[in-house]
């Protein structure tokens, strides 16, 4: 189980990465196409978000068929090609499994709506009136929970889309239906999975009404949550194989029961507190800029906590469902390159595995849309009409959204500054961000001085220095909201590192702790040293 910690992950989203065909979507086959560039910056495992069937409500977390491949990315001979190609270049692929819910329009959900009281049992279907809801707990998306299906008089749940309805967990047919689509993959010879919002599949054995919420107090880290996944693991087969667990609103304490060795549940979680230091009141369509001192006593307690009870941290920024870190925590236009890669030498020293979302480790920036027809997200156009409903102002609304959206890390990989970014010969389903004639693979891979190359060497150092994958972790200064510092040690070959980075864009001064004045410099983003880090500038130190 510890052969992960020194492996870095790279995330796809297929739909945005490479079109082979000319159609406007990022396809299977085009993955392929850039295995050399991704075995080039040294990656280990490629998660890929769902490639699966669906109706595209919500990007393809919205599952119709959990065995197959949607036509539109390519065919089930198209993924064994990826596969077997990823493995020569010795990379792995780790497979997203929407197992919170499935599309209405899986065959499961539709054998439920004529009448089978077998596929009844795997959805959270309530009995009752039109006209009063089973409780008034919100959709994470906008809206109530709830849909009502006048045929069979019942309501049915959905934490997310109208279209994604709730799995019942509770029924054993349901978990043996999971378990057996993770061993169909990894007969396939996937290596690894990621799940989503694992940590809401158990529901309460009361439905009631939240007076104190939206409901997510009554379902978030359940009630069975941590029998389910131990049983999920052993009855899938996949103890010992990389995974990682998207925690909604999670816990520390949660989190160490689900990614302590001992427990055989996951290797890895996400959870995201740290990236809700920007959300005004706590409410993400509410802006603010970001709070350093509370990302700092979240990066300490999350870091030091996991450590102390064996816990796993995965590392990250960027995902699919975040907009672009450099242009959120950083600059995306005086200071563009040194707090890219500020931020990524961060959370890359810290104790944990690190992902890299696509165009990530290019820079790439949110695009800035200027017009809700713009957008594709449902969340962000069903917020747009909320937000309007709210009185703000059409430029408000769009700012909000702008710097919120999903779809702010969805726009094309930018591969060169050829038409399209060289994505796609056709029209991108979603529109690309302006900067790509600059900001762009082609541009950025022989070039020693780039945020690309920053990357490859972050990668390079977890696989050569063991105090960053097999080290402790002591969090330094925080009383200084300007300064993230922390010091690894501890590693069998004696080597200690000290990490320090600027979050800010005027000049910070700092001291040296005790005994690091003659440290050596192992890494930084300006080329020589100086008595204050410069505008987010980074200085990881190393002595013996």
């Amino acid at each position: 189980m510890n052969d992960f910690k020194d492996k870095v992950v790279y995330q796809i989203y297929p739909k945005s990465f490479m079109d082979s065909n000319g159609d406007g979507f990022g396809d299977l086959k085009g993955v392929t196409a850039k295995l050399d560039y991704l075995a080039d910056l040294g990656v280990d495992y490629l998660w890929l978000t769902p490639f699966f069937p669906s109706p595209q409500r919500d990007n393809g977390y919205d599952v119709a068929d959990y065995r197959a491949v949607d036509p539109r990315y390519g065919t089930m001979e198209d993924l064994e090609e990826l596969i077997r190609e990823a493995d020569r270049r010795g990379i792995g692929l780790m497979l997203d499994m929407v197992f919170n819910h499935t599309s209405t329009e899986h065959e499961w959900f539709k054998k439920a709506l004529a009448g089978d009281k077998k596929y009844q049992d795997y959805y959270i279907f309530k009995d009752g009136t039109p006209d009063c809801y089973p409780t008034n707990w919100v959709s994470k998306f906008g809206g109530p929970a709830w849909e009502y299906v006048p045929c069979l008089g019942k309501w049915y749940l959905h934490l997310y889309d109208v279209m994604q309805a709730d799995l019942n967990w509770e029924n054993p047919a349901v978990r043996e239906e999971m378990a057996d689509i993770l061993r169909f993959w990894k007969a396939k010879g996937i290596k690894g999975f990621r799940f989503d919002v694992i940590n809401v599949i158990s529901k309460p054995e009361v439905y009631e009404d939240d007076f104190e919420g939206d409901g997510r107090r009554f379902y978030t880290d359940g009630r069975n949550v941590h029998k389910y996944l131990k049983e999920l693991v052993a009855a899938g087969g996949i103890d010992g194989m990389i995974t990682v667990g998207e925690m909604s609103s999670t816990t520390l304490e949660n989190c160490i029961g689900y990614t302590a060795e001992g427990n055989h549940e996951l290797t890895m979680c996400f959870n995201f507190h740290h990236l809700k230091v920007d959300y005004k009141n706590g409410q993400k369509w509410e802006l603010m800029q970001p709070d350093h001192m509370a990302l700092k006593k979240l990066f300490q307690t999350w870091q030091e906590g996991m450590q102390a009870h064996g816990g796993w941290n995965a590392l990250f920024w960027c995902n699919h469902d975040q907009p672009r870190a450099v242009s959120r925590f950083g600059s995306d236009t005086t200071y563009w390159k040194e707090s890219a890669e500020m931020l990524a030498a961060a959370i890359h020293f810290m104790r944990g595995t690190p992902y890299i979302y696509q165009g990530e480790e290019l820079g790439m920036t949110n695009p800035h849309f200027t017009s809700i027809d713009q957008y594709r997200d449902v969340e962000s156009r069903n917020y747009y009409k909320i937000l309007r409903q709210q009185d703000k102002s059409e430029a408000e609304t769009l700012d909000i959204i702008a710097q919120r959206s999903r779809d702010d890390s969805r726009t094309p990989m930018q591969w060169n500054s050829s038409e399209n970014a060289g994505f796609t010969t056709g029209t991108p389903w979603i529109g690309l961000v302006d900067n790509y004639k600059a900001i762009n693979a082609a541009a950025e891979v022989d070039d020693p001085d780039s945020v690309r190359s920053f990357y490859k060497m972050l990668v390079h150092l977890r696989k050569t220095h063991k105090v960053i994958s097999e080290g402790k972790i002591e969090f330094l200064y925080p009383d200084n909201a300007d300064l993230l510092a922390y010091r690894r040690y501890g590693a069998e070959d004696g080597e200690e590192l000290l990490v320090l980075c600027n979050l800010t864009e005027h000049e910070v001064p700092y001291d040296l702790p005790e005994g690091w004045a003659g440290a050596e410099k192992l890494l930084g983003n300006y080329p020589d040293r100086n008595d204050a880090l410069r505008p987010y500038e980074c200085l990881i130190l190393t002595r013996a």
